[in-house]
């Protein structure tokens, strides 16, 4: 099909965006199975000392790639991601006949989930992408890292010796890394934002209910824990509104899902944002944030008045300090966490009897504390997590868009014992190690859209500004975002990625 043949090598195509190799693609200048050739030859050339796809199906994508071309050549209707390679993540992420370890839980290396998630049903038939394997993820993704027992950390492409962030570290590595042009992310505290950040990528997670979000057995999960989201981790803002296409739109399975017409969110990467009213917190009121984050943040923050936006530094009148609020967010989570293992139990696996060595400490005690929780300390937390949402509608009565700092902090050394964690202080105040350092779950107790964009580098690594918009705005957030990548575009910053070495 293309006169590339043989002749396509894996730097040609790596940091081709996933719409315009899907364009390609239907113009007949090159093949699907030449392009999953082409990544699988990247994969296997770099993954090795990155760690960030942790099981492969060569085979499986190239059949589907075969599929892919026959479709093409038959001239069937073609999906906006026709033959673009991606990834799930392993985590609550399935594909039948896929192994799901639910983040590098050693005792269930070998377990098999014979289910779609959304995003892998809805890229797979409605994107016509072809996914090629799963991304390292910590375990049950309760921390910010990217690192676990049975795979160990995945390295961050600007430097190995840093982690990725996570939870969807894996996801975001191969995608700074040129290994896929487009992978999947879960966020619910920030696990989408909090790697996107770190890996200078774009994470997107949209409003809640618009992407469906297929839990079982509790369908209702979703909303009584930290809202729950399925979403792309891409290089550019486009290919993000391309796959929101793919992924949005209601589903009956999920009671959440929203039912709003169909919309072509790349008309909104096309907005002016002239006239844009945006709040800028530098700190969301509670956290504190390094220095260097911080001003490259406050720099950033600049190129939206130069699209013509207006610009005003803003307090949320959060009263809470940031502990207590990241400890609402752990608990909360853990209880969709214990849930979890009680589905298992009921199916003979015990995980957390006979496989409690499988769990890092700082897990374990979140475990013990969380299982002491009575029905109304679970409703006090609820209480915590309103005053949270009332605090961001008050802004949003006044601001179209709240736009701060992903994370507070650059990304941290890699652990050697699988139990990488974030800083326990930061300008000398004390924090949460595993995830009061990211400026990311308040938006997940609230539910509003929300990404993560790169803001610049520091000192050679990524820095992250999150991007939050009204509820059910999700276009407002992608023209912002684009805006701002025309004014400061980096796709540049992938020269470091394109140049590091390939010995871990």
């Amino acid at each position: 099909m293309s006169s590339l043949g043989q002749a396509v090598h894996s730097d040609e195509l790596a940091y081709v965006t996933a719409h315009e190799l899907a364009a390609r693609i239907r113009r007949r200048e090159i093949s699907p199975v030449e392009v999953i050739d082409v990544f699988i030859r990247r994969i296997e050339a770099r993954n090795p000392s990155l760690n960030a796809l942790v099981y492969l199906d060569f085979d499986g994508a190239r059949r589907r790639a075969k599929e892919a071309e026959s479709a093409v050549l038959a001239g069937e209707a073609l999906g906006p991601l026709h033959g673009v390679p991606s990834a799930l993540k392993d985590l609550f992420d399935f594909k039948p006949g896929w192994p799901a370890s639910l983040g590098g839980i050693r005792a269930l290396k070998h377990n098999v989930v014979n289910a779609y998630c959304a995003f892998c049903e809805r890229m797979e038939v409605r994107g016509g992408a072809v996914l090629l394997g799963k991304t390292n993820s910590p375990l049950m993704g309760f921390r910010g890292t990217c690192d676990n027992y049975l795979f160990g950390p995945t390295r961050n492409p600007f430097n190995l010796a840093k982690n990725t962030g996570g939870s969807s570290g894996g996801s975001a590595a191969a995608v700074a890394d040129g290994l896929l042009p487009i992978a999947e992310g879960t966020d619910a505290g920030g696990s989408i934002r909090i790697p996107a950040a770190w890996c200078g990528v774009y994470g997107y997670k949209a409003s809640f209910g618009r992407v469906p979000f297929l839990a079982r057995p509790n369908a209702f999960g979703t909303a009584d824990s930290p809202f729950l989201f399925e979403g792309p981790i891409t290089r550019t803002v486009e290919d993000a509104a391309v796959a929101l296409n793919v992924l949005a739109g209601y589903d009956s399975r999920d009671p959440f899902s929203l039912s709003d017409p169909a919309v072509d969110y790349t008309e909104a990467t096309r907005r002016s944002i002239r006239g844009l009213k945006i709040a800028y917190s530098p700190n969301l009121d509670v956290f504190p944030v390094d220095g260097k984050v911080a001003e490259t943040v406050s720099r950033a923050v600049r190129a939206f008045e130069e699209a013509g936006a207006h610009v005003e530094q803003v307090n949320l009148g959060i009263v809470r300090s940031q502990r207590e609020l990241s400890d609402v967010w752990s608990r909360l989570y853990m209880l969709l966490n214990l849930q979890a293992f009680e589905s298992m139990k009921r199916d003979g696996i015990d995980l957390l009897g006979q496989h409690r060595e499988d769990f890092p400490p700082e897990y374990m005690d979140w475990v013990e504390k969380t299982n002491r929780m009575s029905g109304l300390d679970f409703f006090r937390d609820q209480a915590i997590r309103t005053e949270v949402f009332n605090a961001f509608q008050k802004v949003f009565d006044n601001f179209d868009l709240l736009v701060t700092p992903t994370v507070a902090c650059p990304p941290v050394d890699n652990a050697g014992d699988g139990n990488t964690r974030g800083p326990s202080a930061i300008n000398g105040v004390e924090i949460d190690p595993l995830i009061g350092w990211g400026l990311t779950y308040l938006v997940n107790f609230t539910g509003h859209p929300a990404a993560s964009i790169p803001a610049g580098l520091s000192d050679g690594l990524p820095v992250g500004m999150q991007i939050i918009g009204r509820r059910n705005a999700d276009r407002d957030v992608l023209a912002v975002s684009a805006a701002f990548e025309r004014l400061r575009p980096w796709q540049d910053h992938y020269r470091i990625c394109r140049e590091r070495s390939l010995q871990a």
